[in-house]
């Protein structure tokens, strides 16, 4: 049906109202077309109908958010009541059982007694299936399950004392969860609830430790287990368990049981949902209620697919109205918007377009090309060559690159020009040409477009000046530095010092990097699937280069190397490497190592040689005892005057004089073999007694007493032993020295070793060597000074054996120090002090005593 009429035929409108606002209305009304009205007008009743169609849905919607609102209330409200009823159980049941552990713990209960105050425990109360009486080291004294509970609540069962009641059952053998809550109970020293785990019958239960303490400490725990499938069944009220389901569940939101199915493998999912936390068992055991729709589905209703249905008849009516008026007015308006098609193209577009007939006369340019030259459209068209946008001293190159336009050999790439301005100015043109056809398939001239390449080409001419500076520097270089892209392993720049070293071969680059240039962050197991489609470029390349230390067999060369991710100009992931050569730096670090050994080797020879006559006179007494031992026999020999015993006991004292020289020789053997660094596990008191064997000659022959405090539990250190004891012999040395060169008196001729066990803050726990005397002190500018090379407080002194205790001793990462021992103002001695860091993984040296530790930590050996 047409609704629709022609301005001739359309009937007049009603005399409009007197109201404002319907005067407006008509006003409006009548300033649209007849067109315009019929559509209007159609499209009123589908928006009505369309309004009405909402209305119900959302009516219908309301109505069912209200049901599903009261459902969801009603789960929470249920769930708090069996959340109430199941916490004030677990309260009173956890107030029961700390009253029955005082009893034990100060009552001494016997197990008897405890087995029948247990069975009447379990008998009252269905959710618990044990009780167990768990002592200090984890054995069970007593257990009663609900299983072992006699039939008759009067019946009393005969306890073996001297037997082991727990046998047959041991609540800690069920896993891991039982023993940490048995730990917290014993740390905490309050009840603990476990974490819910199934038992040995596949039951999902939690244990309570309730701890027992008496005067002693800590006795043990109560352990009582609930059954959480019991704990739903009676502690869930009936009328709750009628109208929703309830059930427990784990941390992890896995359903334990449920009053509904009595396990989580239902195949019900539940509409309505609220979860609150079982207190005090904590722990994330949650009490899940759960709501299942039972009502039908208000949208099922028939009075709602009535309404549905005819509305939508009624749309489809009005929409076919729409769709026969609409075809009315195609005819009409496609014209209108091929026009306005083309002028909204011509007006947007930034590229110039100028079309000359088959002579060369400008017949069409957009406004694109007006601005670009400065021209209008009236001095344009209608102009012959020369155009006047060519530049006046290029009108030769322009002639011909416009004949090669009219003869179509114009390059499929364009032509790049010097276009002239009204204004005088020039600019950088590209011109593509195209034949134009008409619609009867014959050409009528020439389609020419124009873009203004001048930003583009200076952009252009700095990059290509830029990427030149940049490639000078590089090669320039003195390291190494490539390119490879990680997706497909090619070499994408490498510098001259990479060319003459490695060549232009990529398999450098990745013995440099340590064999893969493949991020970690990347690599996928499975080979089906990108691993590029999921590259954190942006992390990657904002990441911090990677430094590292190679040596290349192939060139003998040290590199110092650095990597890291790069996005390269395709947008590719690619990684640059930085290859420095250090072999000078490297040879050098050697040779200074090499020095350094030799000059600790030489400050062993020259302590033992300050020490030969000590040593030397240290020898005679065995060697003229045994010279005396020997001289003595043989008189009595010849004279008959011995007999096997004597001559035996003779023998065996001659035996253990050349052993002891034999252990002084062997002792300064060690100190002064030249051998290389080796770190090795070590025991301190080891290095202690090494030490003091050698001390002892220059300690009497400067007549001071030398007092030793060693820890018994010291730990076992990661040291060079021979450095070590080098190090404290050359601080006791200096310290003998000082009390014998300032004339000290016999009272203060004593020096102090101790060697303990700290902790410090910034190196943890250390090993600490103190080495204290009762000498002059030094003065506070010479202590600032102490540990500098060729730097000596002695009048002979080299000035290096500070110096080089002070290397020996950071090179094993420690700390070394000197200072000044106060009485008030007065300086009564000075201290040297340095420590050793703690192995890891190192056990305490029990055998400092041959025994295990005790509380008391610090032994004197004077």
């Amino acid at each position: 049906m047409d609704f629709s009429a022609s301005p001739d035929t359309a009937p007049m409108p009603p005399t409009p109202p007197a109201r404002p606002s319907a005067r407006l209305f008509w006003r409006w009304w009548q300033k649209k077309s007849p067109s315009q009205q019929d559509r209007y007008a159609t499209l009123g009743p589908l928006i009505s109908v369309l309004l009405f169609l909402a209305a119900i849905i959302a009516a219908f919607w309301y109505l069912r958010n209200e049901e599903l609102e009261r459902a969801q209330e009603s789960v929470k409200r249920d769930t708090e009541v069996v959340q109430q009823q199941i916490r004030l159980r677990l309260v009173e049941n956890q107030e029961q059982l700390q009253r029955l552990a005082r009893d034990i713990s100060l009552k001494s209960v016997a197990p008897e007694a405890f087995m029948r105050q247990a069975g009447d425990f379990v008998r009252a109360r269905p959710e618990i299936l044990s009780l167990s009486w768990i002592q200090a080291n984890g054995t069970v004294k007593a257990a009663r399950t609900a299983l072992t509970l006699p039939l008759d609540p009067g019946v009393t069962e005969d306890i073996d004392p001297s037997g082991n009641p727990a046998d047959n059952y041991n609540p800690l053998i069920e896993g891991k969860l039982p023993l940490q809550a048995f730990q917290l109970a014993h740390d905490r020293n309050q009840p603990v609830y476990s974490h819910p785990f199934p038992n040995q019958t596949g039951a999902s239960i939690v244990q309570v430790h309730v701890p027992m303490v008496d005067r002693n400490g800590f006795q043990g725990t109560l352990v009582a287990e609930y059954s959480l499938e019991s704990m739903l069944r009676y502690l869930v009220p009936r009328e709750v368990g009628s109208r929703h389901a309830m059930g427990l569940a784990n941390p992890s939101g896995q359903l334990l049981t449920s009053t509904f199915g009595g396990n989580s493998k239902t195949t019900s999912h539940p509409t309505f949902v609220h979860d609150v936390m079982v207190t005090p068992v904590g722990n994330g055991l949650m009490l899940r209620g759960m709501g299942y729709k039972t009502s039908g589905d208000l949208v099922g209703n028939t009075l709602f697919w009535m309404v549905i249905a005819l509305s939508t008849l009624t749309v489809w009516t009005l929409m076919g109205t729409l769709r026969h008026m609409r075809r009315r007015s195609q005819i009409q308006k496609t014209l209108v918007q091929e026009t306005n098609f083309r002028r909204a193209m011509e007006n947007s577009m930034l590229t110039g377009m100028r079309t000359i007939d088959l002579e060369g006369r400008i017949t069409y340019v957009n406004p694109a090309f007006c601005a670009m030259t400065g021209f209008s459209e009236d001095e344009l068209l209608g102009c012959v060559p020369p155009y006047p946008y060519w530049p006046k001293d290029r009108l030769d190159e322009f002639h011909r690159i416009f004949q090669q336009e009219l003869l179509g050999r114009s390059p499929m790439g364009g032509i790049e020009v010097l276009m002239q301005r009204r204004d005088g100015t020039q600019f950088d043109a590209r011109m593509y040409v195209s034949p134009l056809i008409d619609a009867q398939g014959d050409q009528t001239g020439w389609m020419t477009s124009v873009t203004n390449i001048t930003e583009a080409k200076r952009v252009r001419d700095q990059l290509t000046a830029a990427h030149e500076r940049f490639t000078t520097v590089l090669e320039g270089l003195d390291a190494a530095v490539s390119v490879v892209s990680v997706q497909r392993g090619e070499l994408l720049f490498a510098n001259r010092s990479y060319r003459i070293w490695f060549g232009a071969n990529p398999d450098a680059h990745t013995q440099l990097t340590g064999g893969e240039i493949m991020p970690d962050e990347v690599i996928d197991s499975d080979e089906s699937v990108d691993n590029f489609g999921g590259i954190p470029t942006q992390a990657l390349t904002n990441a911090g280069s990677d430094t590292r230390e190679v040596f290349v067999d192939s060139i003998q060369k040290w590199f110092d190397v650095r990597a890291r991710y790069v996005q390269w100009t395709d947008g590719n992931l690619a990684q640059m490497l930085i290859a420095t050569d250090i072999t000078a730096r490297r040879q050098a670090e050697e040779a200074a190592a090499r020095q350094a050994e030799k000059a600790q080797f030489t400050s062993r020879l020259i302590t033992m040689g300050e020490m030969a006559s000590t040593v030397a006179h240290e020898l005679n007494q065995p060697l003229a005892a045994i010279a005396n031992y020997c001289s003595g026999m043989m008189s009595r020999i010849q004279s008959g005057t011995i007999d096997q015993e004597q001559l035996l006991g003779a023998l065996e004292k001659t035996t253990r004089q050349a052993q002891r020289a034999g252990q002084v020789i062997h002792r300064i053997r060690q100190f002064v073999k030249r051998s290389e660094p080796q770190r090795q596990p070590c025991r301190v008191r080891d290095i202690t007694d090494a030490v003091l064997d050698l001390a002892v000659f220059e300690m009497k022959r400067r007549r001071v007493t030398l007092n030793t405090t060693v820890a018994n539990r010291l730990p076992i250190v990661m040291a060079d032993p021979i450095l070590i004891e080098q190090v404290l012999l050359n601080l006791l040395k200096n310290a003998a020295e000082a009390i014998d060169s300032s004339q000290m008196p016999q009272s203060r001729r004593h020096i102090d070793l101790r060697v303990q066990q700290r902790r410090t803050d910034d190196q943890g726990e250390v090993v600490e060597f103190s080495v204290s005397d009762s000498g002059p002190g030094m003065k506070e500018e010479m202590l600032e000074r102490l540990f500098e090379a060729f730097h000596s407080t002695k009048a002979e002194g080299l000035g290096i054996g500070l110096s080089l205790c002070r290397s020996i001793i950071e090179s094993h990462h420690g700390r070394i120090k000197a200072e000044n021992i106060y009485n008030g103002t007065s300086i009564t001695g000075c201290r040297f002090t340095f420590n050793l860091p703690i192995d890891s993984s190192g056990e305490v040296d029990f055998a400092d005593t041959g025994t295990p530790p005790s509380n008391d930590l610090l032994a004197d050996n004077p």
